[in-house]
């Protein structure tokens, strides 16, 4: 390989912060799309429609170079839509093969929207593509350069019988729509999206550098922390799968190579959080581990890292800092104060939904007084 470790982790660096720009709150989902291929994993994207996760695949897909192949499932998909059609002319002649060109099969990125709706042919088709990268339908048998697969759903399946199949998926990541006091931010950011600037995009070679850093990279040293955050989380009631344990080395060595580091540490332990399998297990992780991934840091995965460490705490300090920060700038025209005031109920809103009274943090108790203070002063005055 000609290009070295260290100009390979800052080439994928570069790339992510450039993928990333515009995609309010979506940063984290971005940097685990690159931190599952370099891990040679999947990752589970659950969220409404409309919070664009297909737009976050993308750009990070142009942004890793390599092939990129997207489908919206549906009941009624045909597996020739997603693996491509037999090939008449070799039917003619006996044997049932399959045109890859252009389809999953020869992708390096690939995003499967609504990956649950799939049928059982699909399914099972996409179970040994994921799991060995190999493809395997009548006489055809190719090995499958796919680094990384995003699945998207609204929601978990609850059927049982999807259970193994969704388990392929190692990483996972719940998104939300945008918060209102964000909603500016998002305009600007999904506006900034039109615009023709060329992102910084790595080489397929450069991802590959980091990947083979990730794989070589010695877990000795960082076993024995995980061996215990893993029994912590037993202990709350918070069990994963022996698969499940074995394969999240593979996240903490992918988080040390793209951080640059050779030998992952305690403070590569947070890809962790996001091996647990459900929103409400991956915030009781949070809260189990605090002490463990309080050292969490990561340059190349800032947003992802931060998000799995603090998880409600960062967001109560990004919330404290937007609302003190509207605080200062109220305006003096009439106009203008009144889309100010209703920014301060936005942030209001957010806080109440997003902490109970009695457990609101210490950043959010000074805030929430001041804002309530400046809304019940405006509500007076109209009055």
């Amino acid at each position: 390989m000609s290009v070295s470790f260290e100009v390979a982790a800052a080439e994928v660096r570069d790339a992510l912060t450039d993928a990333s720009r515009g995609l309010v709150e979506r940063e984290a989902m971005v940097e685990l799309v690159a931190l599952s291929a370099v891990a040679g994993e999947h990752l589970l994207v659950v969220g409404p429609p409309g919070t664009a996760k297909s737009e976050a695949v993308r750009r990070t897909a142009r942004a890793l170079g390599g092939g990129y192949f997207e489908y919206l499932l549906g009941r009624f998909t045909e597996p020739s839509e997603i693996f491509g059609p037999v090939d008449l002319r070799k039917l003619r002649e006996g044997r049932v093969e399959t045109e890859t060109a252009g389809m999953l099969p020869e992708a390096e990125v690939a995003f499967l929207d609504e990956v649950f709706l799939g049928s059982t042919a699909i399914l099972n088709t996409l179970l040994g593509l994921l799991n060995e990268r190999t493809f395997r339908r009548g006489h055809t048998r190719i090995q499958c350069p796919l680094r990384v697969c995003v699945g998207a759903s609204n929601a978990l399946p609850e059927d049982d019988a999807l259970a193994a199949f969704a388990d392929r998926f190692l990483a996972r990541i719940f998104v939300e729509p945008v918060p209102d006091p964000r909603l500016e931010e998002l305009l600007e950011g999904g506006a900034s999206l039109w615009a023709d600037a060329a992102p910084r995009v790595a080489s397929l070679e450069s991802l590959d550098v980091v990947a083979h850093a990730a794989r070589g990279a010695d877990l000795g040293p960082v076993r024995p922390h995980l061996a215990q955050a893993l029994r912590t989380l037993r202990a709350a009631g918070i069990a994963l799968s022996d698969r499940r344990a074995v394969k999240v080395q593979r996240l903490v060595a992918a988080a040390a190579a793209l951080a640059g580091r050779t030998t992952p540490g305690v403070a590569d332990l947070w890809p962790l959080v996001y091996a647990v399998p459900t929103k409400e297990a991956q915030a009781l992780a949070r809260d189990v581990l605090r002490d463990v991934l309080s050292a969490s840091e990561n340059p190349a995965l800032p947003a992802a890292a931060l998000e799995a460490s603090a998880g409600p705490l960062a967001r109560a300090q990004r919330i404290a800092q937007a609302g003190h920060a509207l605080l200062a700038a109220r305006p003096e025209d009439g106009d203008a104060v009144a889309a100010w005031r209703l920014k301060l109920e936005g942030v209001a809103r957010e806080m109440d939904a997003g902490f109970a009274p009695e457990a609101l943090p210490e950043a959010l108790r000074e805030l929430r007084g001041a804002v309530a203070a400046v809304l019940e002063d405006a509500g007076t005055r109209a009055a």
